[in-house]
């Protein structure tokens, strides 16, 4: 069994160096803590909505795009273990964010159907 987190973040466009650095600091923290994999995604081809979008969830502000992003866990309990010792972490709750963290929209997954092609 797995577990996934997800995210959608507002980022300015002028962050985007600013945000692969964090994302890339911040994920090695999250992979010695037990993640499995991470994915960091910056918008390419994202449609704005006439109800509902990505640019909404966030409310987007001018300047700023959305990224998207996942980490996958063994298990919840790994997750909920390593999110309680991330949150001691000094360095780590006191390290900037290229973002607005109020907008952020997150939450943690329960994988129902996972499909992988096989190799060979």
């Amino acid at each position: 069994m797995s577990y996934v987190d997800g995210f959608v973040i507002p980022v300015k466009l002028t962050d985007r160096q600013a945000f692969i650095d964090h994302a890339r600091h911040m994920d090695a923290v999250m992979i010695e803590e037990g993640a499995l994999r991470i994915v960091e995604c910056w918008a390419d081809d994202v449609s704005e909505g006439k109800q509902t979008d990505f640019y909404r969830s966030v409310d987007r502000q001018e300047g700023e795009t959305v990224c998207f992003s996942w980490i996958e866990w063994p298990d919840k309990a790994t997750r909920d273990a390593a999110f309680a010792r991330m949150m001691e972490n000094e360095e780590m709750m006191n390290t900037p964010m290229p973002f607005d963290g109020k907008r952020m929209i997150f939450g943690g997954f329960e994988p129902v159907v996972v499909l992988e092609k096989k190799h060979g």
